[in-house]
């Protein structure tokens, strides 16, 4: 009977790993106690242009025949259509950023664009039409032509996924990858960006709604590379079968170690 206590200790320490464990499954952990400045939400989220972008751009008119100069394909050396009292500027594949930033637009020459958002573009494009008097009151509207971002490693469904809108957080990524398995690391994801050139990377904690919400790649950017590595549940990527009966195999183990122990302690 001395031996009793020793057990239940041993079945207490097996509850309370247990315990832990689970409760690194949990989201936001903590964010209640986060004060009323991380609360606000970013205003900034907007997708800045980058080298290699592709750009849809639509001016539209009420004068059908002012928009005539820019359906010239030969401007764009692509097709263009016009129709209506609209003209796209970008042909079927849209315009491509150069390496350097820049972008041909017909008659409009060469602009730099790089960290400009959409709307800032539309701007310039619009205020060049009225100063170089081809349009008196155009509306431009500028879209960005399918940009994605890459989720990798231990989610449901892994690759590239194109951004709904340009204001898309590492939750959205997670979403469109259909969330995480039980055998992901929540606490050590990993976000590769490229910035003016240089490759950076991030670490977010999504058990942690302190380090979730302060990190600057909690709203993501177009290229954006989004890794989730596996955790000790296994030791490489394979089926979910396998997965859980790696699982069960732990389980059965432990199960086994303290019916052995009941068994020794009671004889």
């Amino acid at each position: 009977m001395c031996y009793v206590p020793l057990l239940l200790s041993f079945c207490l320490w097996i509850l309370v790993g247990s315990c832990v464990s689970s409760k690194k499954m949990i989201y936001f952990q903590g964010s209640e106690k986060l004060d009323s400045l991380s609360r606000q939400v970013k205003e900034d989220y907007e997708l800045r242009i980058k080298p290699d972008d592709g750009l849809y751009i639509t001016v539209y008119s009420k004068s059908k025949e002012l928009l005539e100069p820019f359906g010239n394909s030969r401007t764009l050396g692509s097709g263009i259509s016009t129709y209506g009292n609209e003209s796209t500027l970008s042909g079927g594949q849209g315009l491509l950023v150069d390496k350097q930033g820049y972008l041909e637009l017909p008659l409009l020459g060469r602009m730099h664009v790089a960290g400009l958002n959409r709307l800032e573009l539309a701007d310039r494009i619009k205020q060049k039409l009225i100063d170089g008097e081809y349009i008196k009151n155009p509306t431009v509207i500028v879209r960005f032509n399918a940009a994605k971002i890459l989720v990798l490693g231990e989610v449901h469904s892994p690759g590239m996924k194109t951004m709904p809108s340009d204001r898309v957080t590492i939750l959205d990524a997670i979403g469109l990858a259909g969330d995480l398995p039980p055998s992901a690391h929540r606490d050590d994801i990993l976000v590769i960006r490229e910035v003016n050139g240089e490759r950076h990377t991030y670490r977010v904690d999504l058990t942690s709604g302190d380090n979730i919400f302060r990190s600057p790649a909690y709203y993501l950017q177009q290229n954006d590379i989004v890794y989730v590595k596996p955790n000790k549940t296994i030791n490489v990527k394979g089926s979910s079968g396998l997965t859980y009966l790696s699982a069960g195999s732990s389980v059965l183990g432990v199960l086994a170690s303290v019916l052995s122990l009941i068994f020794i302690f009671t004889k």
